[in-house]
């Protein structure tokens, strides 16, 4: 750059600036800008009243000066020289403060403002100092996983583009990692970009972990400086997978083991607490000293009760390493004695026994035509009420589903028994003549006068039960009559006959037959009367002794 003041003032100019001094009171002035940003030195000296213009310069490592900026204090105009570097982004304001644009690592240089009068020149030197935010720490090349009890490398923390370089910091749970040999090992490097200037941290961890390492976070952190003083940066969470060997095998069993019956299947299933979880397994079976190499999972299908034992499981490497359950197979057996459709005749003896055999206690519940039986039934002398439907049930009630039942079907059969009765009307006007008859299968009945051989179709029936009902007729005899009742079922024909007297003679009734209900209370009657007196018996046995011994006492 030239100036247009004329040859004598440019040899005043160049005398001036080799007697250049640095103005009393002015020392070290340092300004901090962040990288990217707009420089803004002042020029920090008063503007003397003979100025004859401003000058900006920058040192170079060896100290030789670079003009880049001038000012005339008279004409106000701005000439910038010819520096590439600081092409387009320089401004020289009217005070002499000087702005240099998007600041770069380069521009960290001493600059100095020079005010030149005619007799002197005035310099205020600035230090430059250019600060960048490194980028937020990322650790990668992360392990898939770590192993107890081994130093392995854990993960790269890398944090780029940074101006001054920082230093990366390791952290546990929190908690800062301090090399440790064997256990943490911190491997740190640096390297700059030949083009930007700027650094690249990247701190390497070499960790043996433990299980109280499972779930617990690391992070790191990058310190680094910026305009305004030190600064961090921290790093997402890695959590990392633990790997640790088998301690402890445990084996469960499903159904669960008091649950198992015949016929079930059963899977065994062996549990290692290692990280991973093993996943092969030896299976031993009761009475079999070889194991079965198997997945963590075996099957039995369609138990028996001979698969009752002890089921152990083992890690294939370590069979020292071993876990039993002892398993048993529920099983319940009936056999009812007769069962099926029998056919007895009535006042037979039937034995009845139903035989249960189980892996446990069992109840056993008897029913009869659905309504359950308070007792075993016992059949010395069949009567028809005991035909029926006849089930033994029996269940174990702690394992769901294994109940067993089988079924008697008795029926008890009779040749038809007659019995005739007759009641005449109070009235005197009638006279009822009944047929009582007994027998199953259920016989038909007929009646019929003798003599003539007319059938009397005019009758009334009672309901059939319990192998017995009657048939009713109502007459008005003129002169005495003989009536016979025919009773027939498949095994036999039976006839009964009863004389009726003409209404108008006075005959003597007949008791009708009695209910098996009224004959049941009758029985019951009795042998109330028969216990009422067998325990006055017994008292008077009792009073007798007592007054006996007293009198012996006395004599």
């Amino acid at each position: 750059m030239e100036s247009k003041a004329g040859p004598s003032c440019r040899l005043v100019f160049c005398l001036l600036i080799s007697a250049a001094v640095l103005r009393p009171g002015l020392g070290w002035y340092t300004v901090n800008s962040a990288y990217g940003d707009t420089i803004i030195m002042p020029c920090r000296l008063d503007v003397p009243q003979n100025l004859m213009f401003g000058k900006w310069k920058y040192e170079k490592p060896d100290g030789s000066p670079v003009f880049i900026a001038f000012r005339s204090s008279t004409k106000k105009s701005v000439q910038y020289d010819d520096v590439p570097e600081y092409k387009d982004r320089l401004s020289l304001s009217e005070n002499y403060t000087l702005s240099i644009s998007n600041a770069r690592i380069s521009d960290e240089k001493r600059f100095v403002c020079m005010l030149v009068t005619e007799d002197n020149v005035f310099e205020a030197p600035t230090i430059v100092k250019v600060f960048k935010q490194p980028s937020k720490p990322e650790i990668v090349s992360k392990a898939p996983f770590l192993e107890t009890e081994q130093l392995k490398k854990l993960g790269d923390c890398i944090s780029k583009d940074s101006y001054p370089d920082g230093n990366i910091t390791w952290y546990r749970s929190g908690k800062v990692l301090q090399p440790l040999e064997g256990v943490v090992v911190l491997i740190f490097k640096k390297q700059m970009d030949p083009v930007t200037q700027l650094y690249t941290m990247t701190s390497s961890l070499e960790y043996k972990a433990t299980k109280t390492d499972i779930q617990m976070p690391f992070t790191c952190s990058v310190m680094y400086y910026g305009p305004s003083g030190q600064k961090t940066l921290q790093s997402e969470q890695a959590i990392f997978d633990i790997y640790y060997p088998t301690e402890q095998v445990t084996i469960q069993v499903l159904p669960s083991k008091n649950a198992i019956k015949e016929g079930d299947n059963i899977t065994l299933t062996c549990l290692g607490n290692g990280n991973p979880p093993p996943e092969e397994f030896l299976f031993y079976l009761p009475g079999q000293p070889e194991g079965i190499r198997s997945s963590n999972t075996y099957t039995l299908t369609d138990v028996k009760r001979n698969a009752t034992g002890d089921y152990k499981c083992s890690l294939i490497d370590k069979k020292s390493m071993i876990a039993s359950t002892a398993i048993t197979v529920h099983y319940l057996d009936l056999s009812l004695n007769p069962s099926g459709e029998v056919t007895k005749q009535i006042g037979d003896a039937l034995p009845v026994s139903c035989t249960i055999s189980a892996s446990r206690n069992a109840t056993v519940v008897w029913m009869k035509d659905n309504i359950r039986l308070r007792s075993r039934p016992s059949f010395s002398s069949l009567h028809y009420q005991d035909a029926g439907n006849y089930v033994c049930e029996t269940a174990l009630q702690e394992v769901e589903g294994l109940k067993k039942r089988e079924s008697l079907t008795l029926i008890v059969e009779g040749k038809p028994q007659i019995k005739m009765t007759k009641k005449t009307d109070p009235s005197g006007l009638s006279k009822t003549i009944i047929c009582h008859v007994e027998g199953f299968p259920k016989p038909a009945i007929q009646w019929t006068i003798t003599g003539s051989g007319s059938v009397i179709n005019q009758t009334e029936e009672s309901p059939y039960i319990n192998g017995r009902y009657y048939s009713k007729i109502i007459i008005s005899p003129e002169e005495n009559v003989t009536l016979t009742c025919t009773a027939e079922n498949q095994l036999e024909r039976t006839v009964n006959s009863l004389n009726v007297s003409a209404i108008s003679i006075p005959e003597h009734d007949e008791a009708d037959e009695i209910s098996d209900e009224n004959r049941e209370k009758v029985n019951d009657q009795a042998k109330l009367i028969v216990g009422i007196v067998v325990g006055l018996l017994l008292a008077a046995l009792v009073a007798g002794v007592v007054y006996w011994l007293y009198m012996k006492k006395s004599k």
